[in-house]
């Protein structure tokens, strides 16, 4: 452990302000060798200005403050300036070149080169092997492109490129956010691997399981204020760190279910649905249920269980060619696209916020009206009637907490968790009897996650009928009434809230129990 209380990274007294805000107020932390800091907070909490201040994107003199790395007092005018001092970070939206291969992104600007100065394509080539093989990765190899690797993949890359830097101080900005759960297993080995070698990690993340399984220490950001000290994680509960994310305790996250289930609203009978890409396949394969008015049903299962294929399905939005019945209040629907759907009464809110979700040039009140003119436009004309849409969507804007400078804001300047909130305005505006949502809550902050939760449970005592997709466990656990669960593509079980445990939903999720067992 000898190297492990070195002190490498020190930020003291950190103040960066932007026109209007004090995004970082008097921020203080220190990082060790060979340890993972986490590095918590909600959306907009400061950490990710934290880390470009660190990392030289806000340059010195942009931010005041002090930043000590080996104790020394270190200056960056550019992110150049960072990465020589031995910084590096790994953003969300990863820094790669798709057209090169893994080892002309590793050594980009710095490749081998032979006494004719030409790239010496052998060295590279061999030179990044043997940072795949110092890290443990044999899922591709120094020639593949980087476009035809997974995301899990090409943060793999970016990480061996921090590494070929010979970076001291290495910082992970939500870097699960895309991954499947044995892409991080994978990323989790290897950060356990650096810590041996005495890398200094920070890990931003907004995942409590994530936290307790990688970090040793954390510490929280609130509102660009460090929030207590950086403390053990084994001295602090997932309980206090929410408590100092959001500066109210939320044992109460989830709203107490004491919901009156109302009446069959809607049934799928032997749904089936084709693969879009693989003759002959099926990405749902007869699958029934029902849907009540006033609960919230639960659909989970693992990553490719085909829980996004049903609903699209239902909402008349699947790629592939559908098969079965669909009833509303007992009679056959044929809905053959969203439009349908939307006037059949069911909405759905897509797990892909940017492509599927949003009009991103346009102003929080254009994406909220967009789904239900109707309810804005006067007369016979359907012209629509600014002072009303004015007086709409600002109520949704209160009702659901989207923080904004006004409606007129362009969605594109929000948070992903206010984007959200606007497209569950978008939603609710059109006031659906059947409201599906896939993954509402993913990659957004917990302060919202409690606001969308409220919002569910207040729907449902007002009678929609709520099918929520969700690979968060707590979440489906917290939430749902009755739970189905999906693997390859069919509904294996069904839960109800009384006896759904984490384990058993796994169980069936991985095909270690079926049902009946």
């Amino acid at each position: 452990m000898g190297h492990a209380s070195e002190v490498v990274l020190r930020m003291e007294h950190i103040v960066k302000e932007f026109p209007g805000v004090r995004a970082l107020d008097d921020v203080n932390f220190e990082a060790r060798a060979g340890e993972v800091l986490a590095l918590m907070g909600e959306n907009g909490a400061g950490k990710s200005t934290l880390m470009k201040v660190l990392g030289g994107v806000w340059p010195y003199p942009t931010y005041q403050g002090d930043i000590f790395i080996t104790g020394e007092i270190r200056r960056f005018y550019n992110t150049r300036e960072a990465e020589l001092s031995g910084v590096a970070i790994i953003y969300q939206e990863l820094n790669l070149i798709p057209e090169l291969s893994v080892a002309e992104n590793i050594f980009l600007d710095r490749q081998p080169t032979n006494r004719l100065g030409a790239i010496d394509w052998r060295r590279l080539n061999a030179d990044t092997q043997a940072l795949l093989d110092e890290l443990g990765i044999r899922d591709f190899t120094p020639t593949d492109q980087v476009r035809s690797i997974t995301v899990g993949k090409q943060q793999m890359v970016e990480i061996a490129k921090a590494l070929s830097k010979r970076a001291r101080i290495l910082v992970l900005d939500e870097p699960t956010s895309a991954l499947t759960d044995r892409e991080v297993a994978d990323l989790f080995r290897i950060i356990r691997k650096l810590k041996q070698d005495g890398v200094c990690l920070c890990y931003i993340s907004h995942k409590m399981e994530e936290i307790k399984a990688i970090a040793d220490r954390v510490v929280v950001l609130r509102d660009g204020r460090t929030i207590g000290e950086v403390t053990p994680i084994a001295d602090i509960s997932l309980e206090r760190i929410i408590a100092r994310m959001v500066g109210r305790d939320i044992r109460d996250m989830f709203p107490a279910g004491t919901r009156q289930r109302g009446d069959k609203i809607l049934e799928v009978r032997n749904l089936w649905v084709d693969h879009p890409d693989r003759p002959g396949e099926k990405s749902v394969s007869n699958a029934s249920f029902c849907a009540y008015r006033g609960e919230i049903l639960g659909i989970c299962g693992l990553m490719g269980a085909g829980r996004t294929e049903l609903v699209s399905a239902i909402f008349g939005a699947s790629p592939g060619a559908v098969h079965g019945d669909v009833l509303i209040e007992g009679s056959k629907v044929d809905i053959r696209s969203p439009t349908d759907a939307i006037e059949h009464g069911i909405a759905l809110l897509t797990e892909d916020r940017k492509a599927l979700g949003l009009f991103p040039g346009q102003s929080i009140a254009f994406n909220t009206t967009i789904a239900s003119l109707q309810t804005i436009s006067a007369g016979l004309l359907g012209i629509v009637d600014a002072g009303r849409e004015c007086m709409l969507v600002e109520n949704y804007v209160a009702q659901l907490g989207v923080k904004a400078p006004g409606i007129d804001t362009s969605v594109e300047t929000l948070s992903g968790g206010n984007q959200q909130k606007v497209i569950l305005g978008k939603w609710l505006n059109a006031s659906p009897t059947i409201f599906i949502l896939d993954e509402p809550t993913r990659g957004i902050d917990i302060g919202a996650k409690v606001e969308i939760y409220k919002l569910l449970d207040r729907l449902a005592g007002e009678g929609v009928a709520i099918i929520m997709v969700s690979s968060e466990l707590p979440e489906v656990l917290g939430m749902s009434d009755r739970i189905l669960v999906m693997r390859e593509g069919a509904i294996v079980a069904e839960v109800s809230r009384e006896e759904a445990t984490r384990e058993a939903i796994m169980e069936y999720a991985t095909g270690a129990r079926r049902t009946g067992e």
